[in-house]
């Protein structure tokens, strides 16, 4: 029987913990809209700007294979306050860009900045996902309620970090909105040093780096179909419809790409937001208190599949369509918030299953590795969103993610319900 004391003591801890990777979250999602839009307006092409967020993804998928590790060695405090650290970092250093590089300079700059903050961003995260599974209360439904709020608290307040960013450059302009946010993290780090309290295990020396890689098929095929669905996702997310949105937006005057940059930030956050509002209820779509355990795991595959109806009929849509066109547009918008909706229970599944599958001993070594897949899909699908834009327009684009998302649910399609496997819905 858990004590009051404990329970009180665990809360504590996820609070904290869920608070700081909130302030991270905000300033990750309004970095991204700031590069996004800022070097765009400066003459950047679709690969170009895909190139900008390669090393970022690229990052993510070292970091995470080895932060499960290093969490395990020094302590998933350890690992939270270095992600942040870097954030900070990362912030400061692309106040260093001149405008007098040239387009390859500012390129490669760029890249190496974002790498760095990849690296922050999954250290933070690897460190949150980890923590819920170890302070999670053990009645059942109690570990994926407490899932679904960290994930989708966090990627509502990402969808504020949009919203921000491209606030904050129409009228701070890049650098001062790069400082400001630079400054709250380093407040929000330095609060953390002082109210953290302890639940956190502290690393145990022993820890061998090649217990990264897992021995259980589960993981493995969970973390490839995670691979599929964020590549479904960052295919068109990443470049195609926001240059999209732009080009059908704006008039090509300042006042006119003020006024694109906050539409297309606030239709990004938005979209944001509703996927994490979704991933909060994720429990009570799905039932997942009253489900056995194998009907969730098949929902890992149904909800795929359902997911590959809405980019498959939105490709079709912009093949049939002669232009851009409101009509067209509006029908953007409204598949892709149902894309969202949709894909947010999948996601929501997937961050959940990941911690069912796993056992607390080796919590950091399975999520990381199941983040190193998600970064994977994220890489993928940011080169094929730039390149596919390019090459084919939005229709390619979005017939690509709707292959992606067929492939996620194969392989979702290989999990099994397992003696080993205790799913505590």
């Amino acid at each position: 029987m858990i004590s009051a004391d404990a329970r009180g003591q665990a809360l504590s801890a996820y609070v904290a913990v869920t608070a700081a990777y909130w302030a991270f979250m905000l300033t990750d999602g309004a970095l991204r809209m700031l590069v996004l839009l800022h070097f765009h307006t400066l003459g950047f092409s679709p690969v170009q700007l895909a190139y900008l967020f390669v090393l970022y993804e690229i990052a993510g998928m070292v970091t995470n294979l080895a932060a499960g590790w290093v969490a395990a060695r020094f302590g998933l405090t350890s690992t939270l306050y270095v992600g942040l650290g870097l954030q900070i970092v990362a912030l400061i250093a692309l106040t260093q860009l001149d405008p007098s590089w040239t387009m390859a300079a500012s390129v490669v700059f760029v890249m190496a900045v974002q790498g760095l903050s990849g690296v922050a961003k999954d250290l933070a995260k690897m460190s949150s996902k980890s923590a819920v599974k170890l302070l999670a209360p053990g009645e059942k439904g109690g570990l994926f309620r407490w899932v679904a709020v960290l994930t989708g608290s966090k990627n509502a307040v990402k969808g504020v970090g949009f919203l921000l960013g491209a606030a904050m450059l129409g009228t701070l302009g890049f650098l001062w909105a790069v400082l400001v946010m630079a400054a709250v993290l380093a407040v929000i780090l330095v609060a953390l040093f002082f109210v953290m309290p302890p639940g956190l295990p502290k690393g145990r020396k022993g820890a061998k780096f090649s217990e990264v890689f897992s021995k259980s098929a589960n993981v493995n095929w969970l973390s490839a179909a995670r691979v599929f669905l964020f590549g479904a996702r960052d295919v068109w997310f990443v470049v195609g419809i926001p240059i999209y949105f732009y080009a059908v937006l704006s008039d090509g005057s300042e006042e006119g790409n003020r006024a694109a940059f906050f539409m297309i930030g606030t239709f990004m956050a938005l979209w944001i937001i509703l996927y994490g509002g979704v991933q909060a209820l994720a429990p009570r779509i799905l039932q997942a208190g009253k489900r056995p355990e194998g009907e969730l795991i098949r929902a890992a595959r149904d909800w795929a599949y359902l997911l590959f109806v809405v980019p498959l009929l939105l490709s079709i849509a912009v093949l049939l369509s002669p232009g851009p066109s409101d009509w067209l547009t509006i029908t953007l918008v409204i598949g892709l918030l149902v894309f969202g909706a949709i894909f947010a229970v999948n996601s929501s599944l997937h961050s959940y299953l990941i911690l069912a599958f796993t056992k607390a001993e080796r919590v950091t070594m399975d999520v990381g590795f199941y983040y190193m897949a998600n970064a994977a899909g994220r890489l993928a699908g940011t080169v094929l969103s730039g390149a596919t834009y390019q090459i084919g327009g939005l229709g390619l684009t979005l017939g690509t993610a709707a292959v992606m998302v067929a492939l996620s649910a194969l392989t979702a399609g290989r999990l099994q319900e397992t003696e080993e496997t205790v799913i505590k819905a």
